[in-house]
């Protein structure tokens, strides 16, 4: 087994294109459906033929299928082919930029585009079309042209990209130090009677549905996380909700609000594309079918961004319109819930 090790090690034309770490609460699990859990769009035979050409390491040691992954392992798989996101090709892609200068560009983003190229999305991303735009983009730590934070391929609205090192360096401490602004309009199932209030709770991914996130309230896993806020419409079976990010985890506004019992507005993956909350009449399920032909994806816009120019020191913040397909659901909810207030 070291020796296989050894031989990993020194070989330089082996390339990383997974690495995860087991959560703390990671039961005893095969290494085969571990990676399962984790890797999109992965067949337990394409894991099973990884592992016996020696491509599945768990804490730097080639093991087999059935290996059982316990809590804090570190599960790699390594191909002798660099992994399709290091082959960044530029495409040119239309990109909507909001504002631009040496230092900063700031882009909206649609609704469907991938921010950067991973498993089975390799081109047609944000970053072939910035590569394209801008050469010599600096890379993040993940090895990343231009990005300083993400949002999900479903989120539309504002990024910002840094074009230098000096203004990754700059922005990448903003975020973490929580001075950036960033508020984002989401729609949810359910009637919030509260006007504003705080959500708090660790996010780490959830141990039962691996490309899910999960709140966990007494912080035993994931990473703190806090999301502010306000409502700004209560439609009948759904609120308009104005949300102030404090943290900036993956997937925090849609995690946090499940987690509250409001689910985004048709968001597949944590179950808002079901009838959550409302009638048992046909009508009605006519009604959602509807609003969700018209909003196809989870109902979040990043709407403000603000954060200082690395160079001039200037505090600068940027809004941008609530999406036509987000839009046009509000309509068909505003109409709803007005004939509802008619008919009692």
């Amino acid at each position: 087994m070291k020796e296989m090790n050894n031989d990993i090690q020194e070989n330089e034309e082996l390339y990383e294109h997974y690495r995860f770490v087991a959560a703390e609460g990671q039961e005893p699990l095969r290494v085969d459906k571990f990676l399962m859990n984790f890797i999109e769009n992965a067949t337990r035979n394409k894991i099973q033929q990884a592992a016996k050409a020696g491509s599945v390491l768990v804490n730097d040691v080639v093991v087999k299928s059935n290996h059982k992954v316990k809590p804090n392992d570190v599960v790699r798989v390594v191909l002798s082919h660099p992994p399709h996101e290091n082959l960044l090709v530029a495409e040119d892609i239309p990109i909507d930029i909001v504002y631009e200068d040496d230092d900063v560009m700031v882009v909206n983003k649609p609704a469907g585009m991938v921010v950067h190229p991973g498993h089975g999305n390799y081109s047609g991303t944000l970053v072939n079309g910035l590569i394209h735009h801008i050469e010599n983009l600096p890379k993040n730590s993940n090895e990343r042209p231009g990005l300083v934070h993400r949002i999900d391929k479903d989120t539309s609205g504002l990024l910002v990209v840094a074009k230098t090192e000096f203004a990754m360096a700059h922005l990448s401490k903003q975020f973490f130090d929580k001075s950036t602004e960033r508020v984002y309009y989401a729609l949810v199932w359910g009637y919030i009677e509260e006007d504003e209030g705080t959500i708090t709770g660790h996010i780490g991914r959830s141990l039962k549905n691996r490309l899910q996130m999960d709140v966990f309230p007494d912080g035993e896993f994931g990473k703190p996380a806090v999301t502010h806020f306000k409502v700004l419409e209560r439609l009948t079976y759904v609120t308009l909700v104005e949300c102030r990010l404090e943290t900036g985890r993956t997937h925090q506004i849609r995690a946090h609000f499940k987690h509250i019992g409001h689910t985004l507005f048709n968001d597949e993956r944590y179950g808002g594309d079901q009838i959550l909350k409302g009638t048992t009449f046909t009508k009605y399920k006519q009604f959602v079918d509807n609003c969700f032909k018209v909003l196809p994806r989870q109902a979040l816009h990043a709407k403000t961004l603000g954060f200082i120019h690395p160079t001039t020191g200037e505090s600068m913040q940027f809004n941008s319109e609530v999406p036509q397909d987000i839009q046009q659901c509000l309509e068909k909810w505003r109409t709803y819930s007005e004939n509802s207030k008619n008919i009692e």
